[in-house]
C-alpha cells in the first residue's frame, strides 16, 4: 500500500478548512492505494536512485 496527498474537489478542501479552523490545527489529507511494487535490477534502481537525488524526490516502481 502506497499513500499520497489527496486531489480533493473544492467543496471537500472547504470543509477540512472548516474542521482546521475549529480544531486550531493543520490537517493534511492522504489517498492510499494498493500497489505490487516492480523488482529492479541493480543497474535500474541506479537510474531510479539518479533521478530522486537530482529531482529531491522519492519514486516507487511499481507493477502496471
Amino acid at each position: 500500500m502506497i499513500c499520497s496527498l489527496s486531489n480533493l474537489k473544492e467543496q471537500d478542501i472547504a470543509k477540512i478548512k472548516q474542521l482546521e479552523s475549529d480544531l486550531g490545527q493543520t490537517l493534511l489529507a492522504f489517498s492510499c492505494h494498493a500497489i505490487q511494487p516492480a523488482k529492479l535490477n541493480e543497474a535500474k534502481l541506479g537510474k531510479v536512485q539518479s533521478l530522486e537525488k537530482s529531482l529531491g524526490i522519492s519514486l516507487v516502481a511499481v507493477q502496471a
